[in-house]
This record gives C-alpha cells, structure tokens and sequence, in this order.
C-alpha cells in the first residue's frame, strides 16, 4: 500500500486508527480457550467487529512468538484473513528488528516476502546498513524507532550531544537521507505529544505511528494538534484499551464501541484542518 492509498484509506474512513493486536492468552476471554486456535479466534472477531473504524492493525510479535510454532501459526492466519477479507487494512508487523547487514535482509525477507506485511518496526541502532535490507522492497514500508513511550526513553533518546542535539533528532535527520516519505515512517510516542511540533520541523511529510493512547495515558486531542499534516500523517495505535474493553462473550461488541467512539474523536480533528469535510 503507498502513500496516497493510505491518505485516501483515512479520508474514506474519516480514522487514522491502528488497533494494535497484542493478542495475550492470559488477558482474552476464557470462553475462547476451548477454540481450536484462541488466539486466531480472538484476532478474528476483534477485526471483524473493528475493520469499519481503522485503517491499519499492528499485531505486535513478542504475543505470537511467545507460543512458539503455534502462535506463529496464528498470527500467518491472522495475516492471511485481513489480506482476504480487508484488503484495505495496512498491516505493521511490530517486530522492532535491526541487525547487521545480512541478518536484516533475512529479516526483511521473513516479513515481506513470506509474511507478506505492509511494514515492519526497525530500532535504527545499529545504523544505516541494519535498515536499508528493509528498504530493498519497492512496496513496502520501514517504521522506524524515533521517541518512544515508555519511561526508559530518557535513558538514551533524550540525551544530547555537545552541540544540543537530542539523540532522537539524530535519529530523524540522519534516516530521512535513507528513504522518503513514501517508504519510511517513524514511532513516536503518544506521551511524548508535545514534542511532535518540533518533530515535524525535521520530519514534515513523514507518517508517524503514535502508541500510547488509551492505557498508556496519551492525549489524542494532542497528538493531533502537533502532529497532523496536510495529509494527517498519523496512525494513531490502541491496543488493550479496544482489545481488552470486554471479557465476557459479548468481547467483540465492547471493542467495536470503543473503537468507534476513537474513530468519531478522530473524525473531528480531520474536520477541523479541512482533511475532510465538516458533517452538518
């Protein structure tokens, strides 16, 4: 899927809403247990009862992994249901990979040409020839790790150099000579909202995926005041906030609400920088 596909998918949709699936055994409802795969039986419903809201869903991999060949099994049949049945649904692999050279084309491999995702989450650490085996795929996307959520992230990502530059800026201006804004997208943290203004001085065309709203305490209202660009520019992730809004066997239900009730929040602020029209 590229760029424009992507805006027109958000106009359509009136949602830059991803849903993450973070898809956890030990969270989902018991009665799915007795499935023959819980975990693909839970991914299924949770799409089925959001696809209309979002425009991208980002199974995250530590979940599926951690099951070993089985949960990888279903998080391949999780992936081969939307590209049936939601075609229009751009798909992230969270895999936050990144690896010498020929690893990374390995890596790159499994998720483009096996997995068949839309894009895959990389950690720039290790430099550019850790990220350019993932830019080898003409239709494809990298997302690469910028300024992250979690409290850790003033460890190394806020520090700065001599000259008063944080790490993360270095991030960002370094990667953008890799690829552009039709092959590279970047993770910022939705409870780093405030820095999205001076993100969008390095990086003003670029797509953000933004997690962190909804259980981890990021402001939408914000991300969208200093991160939206002329062609918003943002998916916006949540994850256990929808996923998780319900156990019993009405599950699916509870997430659909709490996924529309995002999607008419996101509607608004489309409206209100002219992406699309104003409802009357």
């Amino acid at each position: 899927m590229n760029k424009q596909q992507l805006f027109e998918n958000i106009k359509r949709k009136q949602s830059f809403l991803c849903v993450g699936l973070d898809t956890d055994t030990k969270k989902i409802p018991q009665h799915l247990l007795k499935e023959e795969d819980p975990v693909f039986a839970f991914n299924k419903a949770i799409i089925d009862a959001t696809a209309d809201y979002c425009v991208a869903y980002k199974p995250n991999m530590a979940f599926y992994e951690a099951l070993g060949t089985t949960g990888m099994r279903s998080f391949e049949k999780t992936i081969h249901y939307l590209r049936t049945q939601y075609p229009d649904q751009f798909i992230i692999a969270d895999a936050k990979r990144g690896d010498i050279g020929n690893t990374s084309e390995l890596y790159a491999r499994s998720f483009f040409d096996y997995l068949k995702v839309d894009a895959v989450t990389v950690a720039p650490y290790m430099g550019e020839d850790s990220v350019k085996p993932f830019l080898l795929y003409p239709e494809s996307w990298v997302i690469l790790l910028a300024l992250t959520s979690n409290k850790g992230s003033n460890d190394f990502q806020l520090t700065e150099d001599a000259h008063g530059e944080k790490l993360f800026e270095k991030v960002l201006r370094t990667s953008k000579e890799w690829a552009d804004s039709d092959r590279m997208m970047y993770v910022v943290g939705a409870t780093q909202a405030k820095m999205l203004r001076d993100i969008r001085k390095i990086v003003p065309d670029h797509f953000l995926l933004v997690p962190g709203i909804g259980a981890q305490g990021g402001s939408l209202a914000e991300v969208a005041q200093y991160g939206m660009n002329d062609h918003c520019g943002l998916l916006v992730n949540s994850s256990r906030a929808i996923i998780y809004a319900d156990k019993s066997e009405k599950f699916a239900d509870f997430a659909a609400d709490a996924a529309h009730n995002v999607q008419r929040e996101m509607a608004g602020y489309l409206q209100d920088v002219g992406i699309i029209p104003c409802s009357i």
